[in-house]
């Protein structure tokens, strides 16, 4: 009996993406599975908008960025209308079971493992692929679309040093990253970056500008500030902490997770304040200092040699294991080996950068300011 797979790309695109989708399509072909892909994500799922991926699709398509069939950020629960977070997982599955599927592999970042295993418990045979710049899944050494992100943001903070130089300036770029300094930790060691300051350790204002100041003192009139988008100061996180044991004391009678949660939405909007860091290291340094947020620039442009060989491993392992009968499972890659995790341990989860990770050790060790 011939397979029969789905395919979606869900979640911000990510150089590479492209290159994967050609691997399971030509995998798959080779192997006599039917692929069918749907357009948009899980919206367009949803709707039942799809192509048959088959022929001459998957030529031409290994070195270019995006996805050729769409994305966006909906979950399967939470797919927006209008405006309004919908649930439309009864309409996947029944879509996926009106084209006779036997798998739908979803390839993105963290919003694609929790999208398979709320589809995994909805009966659905769900394989997902790690596809994500940040790098912030876990149980995968690395996912695909960071190297070419760490390499477009290393060239960005290159090409900053000039200007930098020329004008005495402190310049700080922020680079993406909300949860996990993977990206700007990479990219800052890579480009020369003087400050590298990550979400995983609080910074203190004082000592970014002290190590500013010690570069100017030392002849060095400029610094290169690498920033992730949600790296937060020493200031917001002791007042964040002393708001939680307030709200303890103030609504006794709600529970412990509902103050949390609410906490923790405000103290992720206060997080990744990049122009209020160059407001308060000016007044302290009264260095003239600039910001420029690199954005979307950082998911753009043609996927690396690394990335498309790890492309192409994971989307050549993944069709292998559908084949076996397998599911409920990411395919990620540990010790240079494409290996199935179970969705369980990986959906809802991001992995940080730890505390004694090579990649630090080496930026201090190099003179780089963490700023904690």
């Amino acid at each position: 009996m011939t397979i029969k797979t789905g395919i979606l790309t869900t979640g911000g695109d990510s150089p590479g993406t492209n290159a994967v989708i050609r691997a399971i399509g030509k995998a798959a072909q080779s192997q006599g599975i039917q692929v069918v892909g749907f357009q948009d994500g899980f919206s367009g799922m949803a709707i039942n908008q799809y192509l048959k991926l088959e022929g001459g699709f998957f030529s031409g398509i290994l070195s270019k960025g995006g996805t050729l069939l769409g994305t966006n950020r909906d979950l399967p629960f939470k797919v927006l209308v209008d405006g309004k977070a919908i649930d439309r997982t009864a309409e996947i599955v029944q879509v996926y079971k009106q084209h006779q599927l036997d798998c739908l592999l979803c390839l993105g970042g963290g919003g694609a493992q929790e999208s398979g295993r709320a589809l995994t418990e909805a009966g659905l045979n769900i394989v997902t692929i790690p596809v994500t710049i940040d790098n912030d899944i876990p149980l995968t050494d690395e996912s695909i679309g960071f190297d070419t992100a760490v390499e477009t943001a290393a060239e960005a903070i290159d090409r900053l040093h000039s200007t930098a130089i020329s004008h005495h300036r402190i310049i700080i770029v922020e680079l993406m990253g909300r949860e996990t300094g993977w990206l700007t930790l990479g990219a800052g060691i890579a480009g020369g970056a003087d400050v590298i300051l990550i979400p995983e350790i609080p910074y203190d204002f004082n000592i970014i500008a002290e190590a500013t100041l010690q570069r100017n003192r030392s002849g060095k009139h400029f610094s290169l500030i690498a920033v992730s988008e949600g790296a937060i100061s020493l200031d917001n996180v002791r007042f964040f902490e002393s708001a939680r044991k307030a709200s303890e004391r103030l609504h006794a009678g709600r529970t412990e997770q509902e103050i949390a949660s609410k906490l923790d939405m405000i103290e992720k909007k206060a997080a990744g304040d990049t122009l209020h860091l160059a407001r308060q290291l000016e007044n302290l340094t009264g260095l003239i200092t600039r910001v420029t947020i690199l954005g979307y620039v950082q998911r753009g442009g043609t996927p690396s040699a690394r990335d498309r060989l790890l492309a192409t491993q994971l989307g050549t392992a993944c069709v292998k294991y559908i084949e076996q009968g397998g599911t409920g499972v990411m395919i990620g890659i540990q010790n240079g080996e494409a290996v199935p995790v179970p969705l369980s341990e990986v959906a809802g989860k991001v992995k940080p950068v730890p505390p004694d990770h090579a990649w630090l050790q080496a930026a201090r060790q190099v003179g780089t300011c963490l700023g904690g």
